[in-house]
């Protein structure tokens, strides 16, 4: 008898203890984060990973960080310097968007019109900072410009002349790029010609000129990465291709840095969105001595082979550089991983918008062949992430609603499907690896953030939105709700406290209330989601 309470009491010790320890690994220790933009991905659902470990983020005030896609809510660099020096002296580590610091934000590294003169001035800050505080890690991460597919009229987020040449300068961008690395056919010199006839000068000189400066920037962060400044320097290509301007700046970049350098300190890789929670995740498991174990397991048919929407890359080739850019390391064994990684594909390999008709509840071939994946790793109790890239700006529907019929949704350690594949991966890699440390209760708000915002959010409820406002109001609303803001909100909030109350299936004894939804840049592409989970 006194053997088996000695036997429980360590039971309970271990069981009690490792919670209340695993909640607080990051107590006293303080992360200075200046994130690329005040988008909730970037600030609000990253901040809010690294505060259930314990540590304390502190990040700039509001107002001079990048808040909205005009140039009167651009960042602040100047004010954002000295809000570093002011708060470094006694921070543990600092992650830093090397795009506020220069530009003010993502979207005003599209748009300034800084000189390259005043760009070096801001960059070699960074040298000027590590040598006033030698001893703080720095984890830096930058962005190549994206090549966007097309212009789209309204579009505060890129110059007003891309509205109608959009398109042509990125077919422009791929046929040069295409021309460098595989040879142009006939036709493509031909259409190559007549776009160099078509994009108007000025506005080629004034897009290229633009990326000129980032992309000597990102040479001289290259440089300062070899010199020691950064401790981690990750440079991500915003909205890719396979063939693009992106694509083609991201092969210099590589070549600048040379072989020289490993993953343990330098890569250029895809993605934008997810590069703040990717460093705050290295960040966190440099300070803990961690090297997380990850193992991947790929939906059949093309699976690791897809080059998923917006990416200039195999989904494999982004998962690795994600992996190592935590700090951890991809393992072969199931048995023996942190987070095993099941990755929901198209057999055919094909991404689609989530908005679409085709994202149906309905059966596919390839929703099938992954449940019995997803079910196999799940019946082994193993810690699962869901990367959910089928499709692209949200979940895979027909996925999701498995989960809701088998009661699978709280069975995750972690989900992702929101924008794009390497937004997805990324987030959740860098999010999920750090779960060990949490409580059940922290893993499903976490769970419960990504549920709301990518499949009840933006894969039902975005697109039913739009076109509601849209009929009353004309096309536009996705980048401007101005005055419709206050009933665009109202009617969000209703709808998604309607899906949510019909669709989760919360653990037994906890609740979910005080759903609210809100617009932080006051248009329906991304929205912050509020709730209590009890």
């Amino acid at each position: 008898m006194f053997k088996n309470f000695i036997l429980f009491a360590l039971i309970f010790c271990v069981t009690f203890f490792s919670t209340s320890v695993s909640a607080a690994v990051g107590t006293g220790k303080k992360i200075l984060y200046i994130p690329i933009d005040t988008r909730p991905c970037n600030l609000i659902q990253t901040v809010e990973v690294a505060k259930k470990l314990g540590y304390e983020v502190l990040t700039p005030p509001m107002e001079i960080l990048g808040s909205g896609a005009t140039l009167e809510k651009f960042g602040k660099p100047d004010e954002l310097w000295t809000w570093l020096e002011d708060n470094a002296m006694n921070a543990d580590a600092a992650v830093i968007s090397t795009d506020a610091m220069l530009y003010g934000s993502l979207v005003a590294s599209r748009q300034h019109n800084l000189t390259a003169e005043e760009i070096l001035n801001r960059a070699e800050k960074f040298a000027q900072f590590k040598n006033n505080f030698p001893r703080l890690p720095v984890y830096a991460f930058a962005t190549i410009m994206r090549t966007a597919r097309e212009g789209v009229k309204g579009d505060s987020t890129e110059t007003e002349y891309y509205a109608q040449y959009g398109a042509a300068i990125f077919e422009y961008t791929a046929l040069i790029d295409k021309q460098e690395t595989k040879g142009l056919s006939r036709a493509d010199k031909k259409q190559l010609a007549w776009l160099d006839y078509y994009i108007p000068q000025d506005a080629r000189q004034d897009w290229f000129a633009r990326r000129e400066k980032n992309f000597n920037a990102n040479k001289y962060f290259v440089d300062l990465m070899k010199a020691g400044t950064f401790n981690y320097l990750l440079i991500g290509c915003d909205d890719s291709a396979i063939f693009s301007q992106t694509h083609k700046e991201s092969r210099q970049l590589a070549d600048y840095a040379g072989n020289n350098f490993s993953k343990e300190i330098f890569q250029v890789m895809s993605g934008a969105d997810e590069l703040g929670m990717l460093m705050i995740s290295r960040a966190i498991n440099n300070d803990l001595h961690e090297m997380p174990f990850v193992a991947i397991e790929y939906a059949p048919g093309t699976g690791s082979e897809t080059i998923p929407a917006y990416s200039n890359e195999k989904i494999s080739d982004d998962l690795y550089g994600a992996i190592f850019a935590v700090g951890g390391l991809p393992i072969p064994a199931n048995e023996r991983a942190d987070l095993v990684l099941a990755v929901n594909t198209r057999f055919n390999g094909k991404t689609i918008a989530a908005i679409s008709a085709e994202n149906s509840t309905s059966d596919t071939y390839s929703t099938c062949n992954f449940m019995r994946l997803l079910n196999g790793l799940l019946d082994k109790n193993l810690p699962v992430g869901l990367v959910d890239i089928s499709c692209f700006n949200g979940a895979d529907n027909s996925v999701m609603e498995q989960l809701r019929k088998q009661d699978l949704q709280f069975k995750l350690r972690a989900y992702g499907g929101w924008n794009t594949a390497t937004n997805t991966s990324g987030f959740l890699i860098g999010s999920g690896v750090l779960t060990k440390f949490m409580t059940d209760s922290d893993i499903n708000n976490l769970l419960l953030t990504r549920y709301l915002d990518d499949w009840i959010y933006q894969s039902n409820v975005r697109v039913n939105l739009q076109d509601n406002i849209e009929k009353i109001f004309g096309n536009g609303t996705n980048f401007a709700l101005d005055e419709k803001l206050d009933g665009a909100i109202l009617r969000a909030t209703e709808q998604v406290q309607n899906f949510a109350q019909k669709n989760l299936i919360l653990p037994k004894g906890h609740s979910l209330q005080n759903i609210s939804v809100n617009f932080p840049w006051q248009r329906l592409f991304e929205a912050d989601v509020y709730f209590d989970y009890q």
